[in-house]
């Protein structure tokens, strides 16, 4: 009787999140602002033991449907030790954005993440996220929202261990944008990464 309890339990919270996939990826809430036919892009399930919470697709990923498909996902995956495949396995890694739909562009850059996105969904969708092991949090409204700080990344990059403590890790952009930031900032790849797929590969085995 237990063990049927617990499948049914099971079946329920499954269906649970299926439905809110369903919800975000039909969503059109910034319709009015986007520059773009709303396309929401994330990956997500309930197994995932790992999120990255990133800030907003970009315009190759819009074209592509496909997070981190470029060359910084090329370098993300390296810093991780992860193979495509691990990395595209959403029982394995959830990517997040602080906004699900490309932004459109700035003066100098995308424009920010819409705030209503993360405000409808965010909440919702991390409370299905019961089996996070580590967050790896990319970029400034991504750290104000996790970690509820203006801090710069530089300063919360150096301050890995702590937050490798607690199971969190704030990482520079892996855009080909960054390589300037990687130069001035050496320690990041000597200390940060070997110890970044140190913990990766704990939580899930290469």
């Amino acid at each position: 009787m237990l063990t049927s309890n617990l499948l049914n339990i099971r079946i329920l919270i499954q269906s649970l999140m299926e439905n809110l996939i369903t919800q975000v990826k039909s969503c059109t809430l910034c319709e009015a602002i986007l520059p773009m036919p709303p396309k929401p892009i994330l990956q997500l399930s309930k197994n995932s033991k790992i999120l990255i919470a990133g800030q907003a697709p970009g315009a190759v990923t819009h074209q592509k449907g496909i997070p981190f498909d470029d060359m910084s996902g090329d370098r993300l995956r390296s810093w991780l030790g992860v193979s495509k495949a691990q990395f595209y396995n959403p029982e394995l890694f959830s990517i997040l954005p602080m906004s699900f739909c490309y932004p459109g562009k700035g003066k100098s850059g995308d424009l920010p993440p819409p705030a209503l996105c993360a405000s409808t969904w965010r909440n919702s969708i991390l409370a299905h996220c019961k089996n996070i092991e580590l967050t790896i949090v990319l970029g400034k409204y991504a750290v104000k929202w996790h970690l509820n700080s203006t801090d710069s990344i530089s300063t919360h990059a150096q301050n890995w261990q702590n937050l490798l403590n607690n199971n969190t890790i704030v990482l520079p952009h892996p855009s080909p944008r960054n390589n300037i930031w990687l130069k001035k900032h050496s320690w990041f790849e000597s200390q940060v990464v070997p110890a970044l797929k140190k913990r990766v590969n704990a939580i899930i085995p290469c």
